[in-house]
């Protein structure tokens, strides 16, 4: 029985959604400008990296010709002709640009309703929902309470939040209520106790997610958020395509912060890890355990939070550039009737205006030696992933999406 592997590359968006307008993004390309800065010197990194943008394994893909089919341009340093796989763009139809309307939708469940946000102002949270959490969780109060970067809020409040004890709030354009405070001074289980405080009093007004973002350091200079963030998130509304394998006695590893966005739902084995290649090796450590009939969902999340909310191209190339060197490793290790399925969420334009997300089109990429070279075209829906993982895996098919193959 065949396996999946499911590699998602947080914020790898291709350009060309076409209500991107509606977001304030129309014309962000996160591949695409990216490669232009590679080729006009804008991504080199002194000691890093240099020149064109190198992806030799995911152009072989077909990730230039998704590019091409998304927006009309192959990005500089690909081509348009994939080597081996299938390759296609795929569409969000959920109302947001954010992480779990993407994952949700992938895995079969389009987000039918809009989330709850706040405001950019300050402070960004009402009055009263503070007044709440602050008796719930029997705070003294709560510093920042606004709109900003995460290292950027740490950088300026947790000198404070170390010397008095109060936790930092914080929010963004995406659906979010985040705290940030200190590993040791506060407490990490502290921490996560006061996500889940904060949760009750957010999960009715339809916020996302709130998200434990813990530091370590001694002071402003020397702060650092560790891979022990948790996101505290909405039960999504149907049975998504995790739920349903779980159901059908199948394993699924959700490696990453995979397990958190579905809440823990159609888990099997959840395997926590922060940075990209570390996770990659947990992806390739799962393949090694994953029995017959397995989903392996791996998130690598550093393309979105190092480099694409820290508008870095650079960065982003040399994260690109690592993971396509190390694409190999994980094709050896394919059975002849296991899939792997690359694809994203959702884009974050590091060339883009402001530190948010940005509303494109994603490349979906299908490789197995049991499939020929072909494209899937255009998939009107994040969930033709999902069903095509379900129809690779030999399960029942879902209420949304189709399968691509």
């Amino acid at each position: 029985m065949p396996r999946a592997i499911l590699c998602l590359l947080d914020s790898f968006g291709i350009g060309g959604a076409p209500d991107a307008a509606d977001f304030g993004d129309a014309g962000a390309d996160t591949l695409g400008h990216i490669a232009q800065a590679c080729a006009e010197g804008r991504g080199d990194i002194e000691g890093i990296r240099k020149g064109m943008l190198y992806l030799p394994n995911l152009d072989g893909l077909g990730l230039g010709a998704a590019a091409e089919l998304s927006t009309g341009t192959v990005p500089p340093g690909l081509t348009n002709t994939s080597l081996g796989g299938r390759w296609g763009v795929g569409r969000e139809v959920s109302i947001g640009k954010d992480t779990p309307s993407g994952h949700w939708e992938i895995a079969g469940v389009p987000v039918p309703f809009a989330w709850g946000y706040f405001p950019n102002e300050n402070p960004a949270f009402p009055l009263e929902l503070l007044e709440k959490i602050h008796e719930a969780a029997g705070l003294e109060g709560s510093l920042a309470n606004t709109h900003a970067s995460g290292t950027q809020v740490i950088e300026d409040f947790g000198e404070e939040s170390v010397r008095t004890g109060k936790p930092i709030f914080y929010t963004s354009v995406d659906s979010v209520f985040q705290i940030a405070a200190h590993e040791d001074h506060f407490g990490l289980e502290n921490l996560y106790a006061l996500c889940e405080t904060v949760f009750k009093f957010t999960a009715p007004l339809r916020i996302g997610r709130v998200i434990a973002r813990p530091f370590v350091g001694e002071d402003a200079k020397s702060f650092k958020r560790t891979g022990n963030r948790r996101d505290f998130a909405i039960d999504p509304p149907e049975d998504t395509l995790l739920d349903r394998l779980k159901s059908a006695d199948r394993q699924v590893y959700a490696i990453g912060k995979v397990s958190d966005i579905y809440a823990t739902r159609g888990i099997t084995h959840k395997i926590k890890a922060s940075g990209n290649m570390v996770l990659f090796d947990r992806t390739l450590e799962a393949m090694d355990m994953a029995t017959d009939g397995a989903l392996i969902f791996t998130n690598f999340v550093d393309f979105d939070t190092e480099f694409g909310h820290r508008r870095d191209p650079g960065g982003y190339a040399d994260a690109l550039e690592q993971f396509d060197r190390r694409l190999p490793e994980l094709i050896a290790k394919l059975r002849d009737d296991d899939l792997l399925v690359i694809t994203a969420d959702h884009g974050n334009d590091p060339t883009w205006p402001g530190t948010d997300h940005t509303r494109e089109q994603v490349p979906i990429l299908l490789f197995s030696r049991a499939l020929g070279k072909a494209s899937i075209g255009l998939r009107p829906v994040l969930s033709d992933i999902g069903e095509t993982i379900a129809h690779w895996l030999g399960i029942a098919p879902g209420k949304h999406g189709t399968s691509a193959l």
